[in-house]
């Protein structure tokens, strides 16, 4: 195929200087917009070339390349028919899911809620190991360490007192990360007032 036309079905000409698009086209029995699209000229500069060969299509190819661009036509129309059925059915099938979806988001919220208190009561069980100035000292490097947070994370540093993760040993769980920074505190300052004594004066602990 060339330019949409079977080159079996077009005459190919050499130009010799002084032809023209339209010359040829008178020639041929063609039409100038039919040889340019068949040998991709440029339909602003009409511009051809002697010694360069063209294809000239004649008027029965012309007709095939209409009937093809018509059926081809009807193809796209019957295409986009189908592809608009095709997004009608995604779209109430979408919404099916957005619906069920929000259903059980609305189920796991209301088990997170009530799981929440038991969390929350472990977690002031482990943090009730220390009082006084030791608690306000684990706050303080807890603060300085992570802003308070147990999903902070830096490098291998994790959680709310950037401990290693091969030191929480995986389990990076509120409560095991409380449990953690409370033993290695105690092995290695004494208390957490220690602690923050050390991270005062060295920038970490």
């Amino acid at each position: 195929m060339v330019g949409g036309v079977q080159a079996a079905n077009a005459a190919t000409v050499t130009a010799k200087a002084g032809d023209t698009v339209s010359g040829l086209a008178k020639q041929y029995g063609s039409t100038v917009d039919a040889i340019e699209k068949a040998n991709n000229i440029n339909s602003y500069t009409h511009l051809i070339f002697a010694g360069q060969s063209y294809n000239v299509p004649d008027s029965a190819s012309q007709q095939a390349a209409t009937t093809q661009q018509n059926t081809a036509a009807q193809q796209s129309t019957t295409a986009q028919a189908t592809q608009q059925s095709t997004t009608t059915q995604a779209a109430s099938q979408q919404t099916q899911n957005q619906q069920v979806a929000q259903v059980q988001q609305q189920a796991t919220q209301a088990q997170a809620q009530q799981a929440a208190p038991a969390q929350q009561t472990q977690t002031q069980q482990t943090t009730s190991s220390v009082s006084g100035s030791d608690a306000s000292a684990k706050a303080w490097i807890a603060n300085k360490e992570s802003g308070g947070s147990y999903s902070a994370q830096n490098g291998q540093y994790v959680g709310k007192y950037q401990l290693s993760s091969s030191y929480l040993g995986g389990d990076y769980s509120a409560a095991n990360q409380e449990r953690v920074a409370n033993n290695y505190v105690t092995s290695r300052y004494g208390s957490w007032t220690g602690a923050q004594a050390f991270w005062q004066a060295n920038g970490w602990y």
